[in-house]
């Protein structure tokens, strides 16, 4: 593959739209969208995410992935990476083999110690990404999944402050009654799934849908590895005698994490010699989410002519108890209200035209949040003249043994607030051209008072208590502009190409704003040319883009802590080419490929602490974590009698561990899953295999500033066999 380095070619990403096997998709309004068939050698699929218009993905200028429900069904999801996984340009593994994934889109959200940065995540049109850009997994039931949607890049009218995209996962329609199941599923490393689904249509205009889920696995092969999750949902759905629908959705989660500890690099070893992974070195053995959340959810339809409004409103309250390394979090509950006021205007402007706006609003306001140490630990006294010098003797912890809560470190009351304007209008002044023109405005506000008592010193490795307590205000606000410029043209049929230039800033988060009070909110500014061919027994997606990102906020590690620093340019060039191939009635063939070249083009990282920190150039240098060789194959066979099979390898190259590009983790190559499955009338059996040959990898590999190395291990080979009843 040729490198692009320094190419002047502007380019995006452009994924996969899957070809839909079945005639019906759930578009994201919540109405049955079908497939789009435009002759006999053409059929394409329905997206709405980076638009809010459905529309084939042929006619949107935007690097979008469609995952359908036929492909979500063949997997077992456990986790949101077993549907994602393979997709160019989207890097997403789970550290802990529970619910949660790390994920990265581009190279955005490869700072974030856990959860998801940089990246809008949205559940039914509901943002589930905190306004600075924070998301989390815990809200999604993954066994009520229909489709999924994935915008790469700015240009999203959904992305307020996510320069990595855009992932909307859509739940089953209350309207939709046909999807009656019930699901068991049982496997290795104590993995239990139970799921059922039943709607009902009370009369011509009411209709109820009610979900449950539990998930749950021991993962015993590594101390501290259990995840338990529970929820439930009910839906109502109402169609008004003016034509006007009302959806609402209220529901409920518990949801418990244990985060095992990482791995030294001769710890990593023996893992990949025994498979197992006991008694680390780590201090941090009983990190942790424990978490439950309300979720409300309103959405309104009505047309008035050639006037559509839809407003939304939404509440949700989460509290979690949180043990991490240093402190243990615990906050008795975040509310978050929202509300999303779109419109959509049917006119003739050049052509059949449509205009889309609205204003978007959301607070979000913990109270009463603290920090407290951990009270069971083991701690040795360090000798005045060993690594932390003269100044006497450190108690230093060595080892958590529970998380158990000693004494109080801090508490913490903090409102962030968000206020957003977005506006697009899509022109067609031909049939074969169709060009997009929009913006987003948004406004972030971070509010944060706190009273520290204490801390956690990574200098001294021992908990500081303050003579007396050290109240801080933190008050600031971030302005960001989002415009966006799309065209795509027909050639025929067959074939379309298509452009866009668009920009997307990206906030600091709550916690990096507390660490470091002079970041800078980043900007990443985009441009891509793509080609994308939609035929009766193929389809293909290929993207150049290039990215420029400025005041990127960027990881530095130092020891055992993470702080964040500004780099003044990073650039960002990529391709990305997918595809499906039909190899007779009932074989399909995909195969997916992403190359990344990203680094460092000024940035200045700041390395140590006090008096002893240096400033060292990386400018130059690749950015970490990202491969630049990505690929994936896939084959899907469906017979008509009933037996299904699909198999996946996915590989990751090699990538740099740190900013100073000192060392690279070797990735791993093929990594495969398998489903065996067979359908007769309303039974379904199947078996999902990950990791089939066994292969001992890591999900994540960092190195300090101190040349310190952590390992993620991956999860060994699992299997999980489900049954399917349908009614």
């Amino acid at each position: 593959m040729p490198t692009i380095k320094h190419s002047s070619m502007l380019f995006s990403t452009l994924t996969t739209s899957l070809l839909i096997f079945n005639n019906g998709l759930l578009a994201a309004d919540g109405e049955y969208a079908e497939s789009i068939q435009a002759s006999d050698e053409t059929v394409d699929t329905i997206s709405v995410t980076a638009s809010r218009i459905a529309r084939g993905t042929k006619e949107v200028p935007a690097a979008i992935s469609v995952i359908d429900a036929k492909r979500i069904d063949a997997e077992q999801m456990q986790n949101i990476k077993d549907a994602i996984r393979g997709t160019p340009g989207v890097l997403i593994e789970s550290k802990s083999g529970g619910y949660d994934s790390r994920l990265i889109i581009r190279g955005a959200g490869q700072k974030a110690n856990y959860g998801v940065r940089e990246i809008m995540v949205i559940r039914d049109g509901v943002p589930m990404t905190d306004p600075d850009s924070f998301s989390r997994f815990d809200f999604i039931d993954t066994q009520d999944i229909e489709r999924i949607e994935i915008t790469k890049g700015p240009g999203s009218l959904y992305g307020s402050g996510s320069s990595g995209g855009t992932i909307q996962i859509i739940s089953k329609s209350v309207f939709d009654v046909d999807g009656n199941r019930v699901k068991l599923g049982i496997g290795n490393e104590g993995q239990e799934n139970l799921h059922f689904r039943y709607s009902q249509d009370i009369n011509d205009s009411n209709s109820v849908l009610l979900t449950g889920s539990h998930r749950a696995s021991d993962n015993s092969w590594r101390d501290w590895n259990r995840f338990d999750t529970q929820q439930l949902s009910l839906k109502h759905g109402l169609m008004l005698d003016s034509g006007a629908t009302l959806e609402t959705e209220l529901s409920y989660s518990q949801a418990d994490l244990q985060l095992p500890a990482k791995l030294t690099d001769s710890e990593f070893q023996t893992y990949r010699n025994s498979g197992e992974q006991h008694n680390t070195s780590s201090q941090w053995q009983n990190s942790g989410r424990y978490s439950t959340i309300w979720f409300f959810n309103s959405r309104y339809e009505q047309e008035f002519g050639n006037l559509t409004f839809k407003p939304r409103f939404y509440f949700n309250r989460w509290d979690h108890f949180h043990p991490v390394t240093g402190a243990i979090n615990d906050n008795p509950g975040t509310n978050v209200f929202g509300t999303d006021l779109e419109f959509a205007y049917n006119h003739n402007l050049m052509g059949e035209s449509t205009l889309v706006g609205g204003v978007t609003a959301r607070l979000d306001k913990t109270e009463n949040s603290k920090k407290y140490q951990y009270a069971d630990v083991d701690t040795v006294w360090v000798d005045p003249d060993g690594p932390f010098g003269p100044s006497g003797f450190v108690n230093q912890i060595v080892r958590t043994n529970s998380d158990r809560k000693g004494a109080l470190l801090s508490t913490e009351d903090a409102s962030n607030s968000l206020f957003g304007l977005f506006l697009q209008e899509t022109v067609r002044p031909t049939d074969r051209l169709t060009i997009d023109a929009g913006f987003r405005y948004d406004r972030m506000n971070f509010d944060i008072d706190q009273t520290e008592y204490g801390e956690y010193s990574w200098s001294t490795g021992s908990y500081d208590m303050f003579g007396a307590p050290v109240f801080t205000n933190t008050d600031t606000s971030f302005d960001l502009f989002s415009p966006k410029l799309g065209a795509t043209y027909a050639l025929n049929n067959i074939y379309s190409v298509y452009g866009m230039v668009a920009q997307s800033g990206q906030v600091p988060s709550e916690s990096e704003i507390q660490s470091n009070p002079n970041l800078d909110a980043a900007t990443a500014r985009n441009i891509e040319v793509g080609l994308k061919a939609r035929a009766k027994e193929w389809n293909l997606d290929l993207s150049f883009y290039r990215t420029t990102v400025t005041d990127e906020i960027v990881s530095v590690l130092q020891g055992g802590t993470t702080e964040f620093q500004n780099a003044g340019e990073t650039l960002k060039n990529g391709f990305e080419l997918s595809g499906n191939l039909a190899l007779g009635k009932h074989l399909w063939l995909g195969v997916s490929y992403a190359y990344s070249d990203y680094q460092f083009e000024d940035f200045k990282e700041v390395v140590g602490y006090g008096s002893s920190k240096t400033v060292v150039d990386r400018s130059g240098n690749q950015t970490p974590f990202v491969p630049r060789h990505q690929y994936s194959l896939s084959l899907d066979y469906n017979h008509p009698s009933g037996f299904m099979a699909r198999i996946q390898a996915d590989t990751w190259g090699e990538y740099y561990m740190d900013n100073a590009n000192t060392e690279k983790y070797d990735g791993y190559s093929f990594l495969t899953s398998l489903m065996l499955g067979y359908e007769t009338g309303p039974h379904k059996v199947s078996l999902n295999v990950d990791n089939l040959f066994d292969k001992r990898y890591a999900t994540e590999v960092t190195k300090d500033t101190q040349g310190d190395k952590s390992y993620s291990a991956g999860s060994p080979r699992t299997a999980m066999l489900n049954y399917t009843y349908s009614f």
